[in-house]
């Protein structure tokens, strides 16, 4: 019997202001997903930003899933794989990324889960909540693709 790979998936962004919101909406939908689905190894968790506790929170998992909203030159959504960055940074825990967060995982955990970032085009960034229309479809088509790779296993 093979045990089961625990995921976490994490979304993190600002809901009040419009796009950035993307990555928490896309976690409350994959709640719904995940619950009728009957899935029992998939975490799911969102936040305003990345933290540097986020390195613990990984460190258990096999597969990690980074959801955020992206202004750059990308169709709809892009899922790229994240490598450690090493621990250099700035002396702020305000812009701590993916990579950063993966680095840290490794250094204080020994752990070196497969982390993928999913970057899901956005469009407007204004102090207001709602997502888009545009950023909808965007999150529509990611929310797809990422439960189709969970269903055949292939993240």
């Amino acid at each position: 019997m093979t045990t089961p790979i625990k995921i976490l998936i994490y979304g993190y962004g600002n809901s009040g202001r419009q796009d950035d919101g993307l990555g928490n909406e896309f976690i409350k939908r994959m709640e719904k997903w995940v619950r009728s689905e009957g899935l029992t190894d998939i975490e799911l968790a969102s936040d305003f930003q990345l933290k540097m506790d986020d390195a613990y929170a990984i460190s258990d998992k096999d597969v990690v899933v980074f959801v955020d909203a992206s202004d750059e030159p990308i169709e709809s959504f892009s899922l790229t794989r994240v490598e450690p960055s090493g621990l250099k940074t700035a002396f702020t825990t305000h812009a701590a990324s993916a990579s950063f967060i993966l680095s840290l995982c490794n250094k204080l955990y020994e752990t070196n889960p497969t982390t993928y970032l999913l970057h899901i085009k956005g469009y407007e960034w204004d102090f207001k909540e709602g997502l888009t229309e545009k950023a909808m479809e965007n999150l529509g088509k990611a929310l797809k693709y990422i439960q189709e790779k969970l269903r055949q296993k292939k993240l």
